[in-house]
């Protein structure tokens, strides 16, 4: 089935999400819709979806004009989309969660497991995906789960499948493993749009590329064009994809990690026995599949997890057991994974949030009362240092860009007299510019002589950042190894088999 979509426009409001967007995925071909978040990719796919009414254009099947008011309808036209955030019911079987929504029944009405689990075998056996219609979805692994979705869009016959960055949970076996299951797809004569904002993974499968950027079709490519040129399609101008980092100069040990465990409010234990060391002037990297414990070590880190035990010693400082704010003063400069939530206030302003951390010490107060005058040098002076792109430092956070607030994040921490960098995800949601941007500043930051730890998911960021890669499964340390160890080994890791 050939879909085309033309002239889609959405908007919310002021915001136009998308303007007439125009593109075309024939039968038998992996269509790459490529840009950063916020380019509206997504947005256009759930206009396809029936998730959303488009304001403007027009999708068209097989050349025939269709109007979706839901999902439902869409499913019903052979459309099935397989989204980033899994659908899926974690206490269901598989069988019960693929004919959740379309029921097989017999005898008037009665349900018929034995058909669906049936149904189930034969999808699974006609692509290899090698699954139980009895396992309980929550007990199986994210790539596994991953399959169900699928398994889910191909019993309702969808001619069209839609993957929504499918690949942003997965281990590199999983994720190549993935790819191998769309060019079967293909290959069958399914329809395929990918979005992804992943250079590397639209190379390996697209037959056809189409760039969105700010909600525009900017170009079409082809997979032979250079990661560079599909990135500066994306970004708007010329971006250096490799981090510049010369070889470490490793000071003394400085941050030490011992022994350290912590359960959850639920009682589950999320950090085992966790232990490393980072010398001064380097950079190890947290990797691992999101979810095995790299969040809860950063709390634990920071002084946000009080239950924890073990030992986190700063240049022989004890920081277990003590407040955030001790923390934040012994030295530890910290970039959250949640920057909206968790690293600015989003209704202060940009020069507020620059001081959050110090804004009960000179200069900036004096007695009671603030010293705008300094406040405002010293804002107006890290805007300008971190080119955050405002019309002013009165704008509040919350209006600003994802890359510009995380900018200001960066500022804020770097600008204090730091002994330790902490940085979870640092590059998430961020477009390649502003990517390209923030690795130079953590770079910078180990060449001072500062030890950084750095929690990457993405595997290629961790290889290129990391002067050593801590792989974290199951809130254990599995391994710590230099990052020139092959992707594959670390791919492995990252799902618990070590040698």
């Amino acid at each position: 089935m050939k879909l085309e979509l033309r002239s889609i426009t959405k908007r919310f409001g002021s915001l136009v999400a998308n303007e007439n967007v125009s593109l075309t995925v024939q039968p038998g071909e992996i269509h790459c819709l490529l840009g950063e978040n916020g380019a509206g990719k997504s947005t256009l796919m759930n206009v396809l979806y029936g998730l959303y009414q488009a304001d403007g254009g027009e999708i068209l099947l097989d050349d025939k004009v269709v109007k979706f008011s839901g999902p439902g309808d869409a499913m019903a036209a052979g459309i099935g989309m397989v989204h980033q955030h899994f659908m899926l019911i974690p206490v269901f079987t598989v069988a019960e969660n693929v004919i959740l929504g379309h029921e097989p029944t017999k005898f008037g009405g009665v349900l018929d497991m034995a058909a669906a689990r049936a149904k189930v075998r034969e999808i699974s056996d006609q692509f290899g995906f090698d699954l139980d219609p009895d396992a309980i979805v929550g007990d199986l692994p994210v790539g596994v789960q991953q399959r169900v979705e699928i398994v889910k869009a191909l019993i309702s016959n969808a001619q069209i499948l839609v993957f929504d960055e499918p690949t942003a949970v997965l281990t590199p076996q999983e994720t190549d493993e993935l790819m191998a299951i769309m060019k079967a797809l293909r290959d069958r004569g399914t329809a395929i749009v990918f979005i992804t904002h992943k250079l590397r993974e639209v190379k390996e499968v697209a037959d056809k590329i189409t760039v969105l950027r700010l909600g525009k079709v900017v170009g079409e490519a082809s997979p032979d064009e250079s990661a560079s040129d599909l990135a500066s399609m994306m970004v708007g101008r010329a971006v250096d994809l490799e981090i510049s980092k010369s070889p470490a100069k490793l000071g003394d040990l400085s941050f030490v990690v011992s022994g350290l465990s912590a359960v959850s409010h639920s009682g589950t234990k999320v950090l085992d026995d966790v232990s490393f060391e980072i010398h001064q002037g380097e950079i190890l990297v947290i990797a691992g599949v999101q979810g095995n414990g790299q969040t809860e070590l950063t709390e634990a880190i920071l002084g946000l997890m009080p239950k924890a035990t073990g030992s986190i010693k700063l240049n022989g400082q004890e920081l277990l057991g003590r407040p955030v704010k001790q923390v934040l003063d012994l030295g530890v400069g910290f970039v959250p994974e949640d920057r909206t939530d968790d690293g600015l206030v989003a209704d202060f302003t940009i020069a507020e949030n620059l001081i959050l951390d110090r804004a009960d010490r000179k200069p900036f107060v004096k007695g009671l009362n603030l010293q705008l005058k300094y406040l405002r040098e010293f804002a107006t002076k890290l805007v300008k240092e971190f080119d955050v792109r405002t019309q002013s430092i009165d704008t509040k956070a919350g209006k600003l860009s994802g890359g510009n607030q995380q900018k200001v994040v960066l500022a804020r921490e770097l600008s204090r007299e730091l002994k330790l960098l902490v940085a979870s995800q640092p590059t998430r949601g961020l477009d390649v510019g502003s990517i390209e941007f923030v690795h130079e500043q953590i770079v910078n930051t180990r060449n001072s002589g500062l030890p950084v730890l750095i929690v990457a998911t993405e595997l290629d960021e961790a290889v290129q950042l990391g002067d050593r890669i801590a792989v974290m499964y199951r809130g254990k340390i599995v391994g710590i190894v230099p990052s020139t160890t092959p992707r594959e080994v670390l791919g492995q890791m990252m799902a618990g088999i070590t040698a």
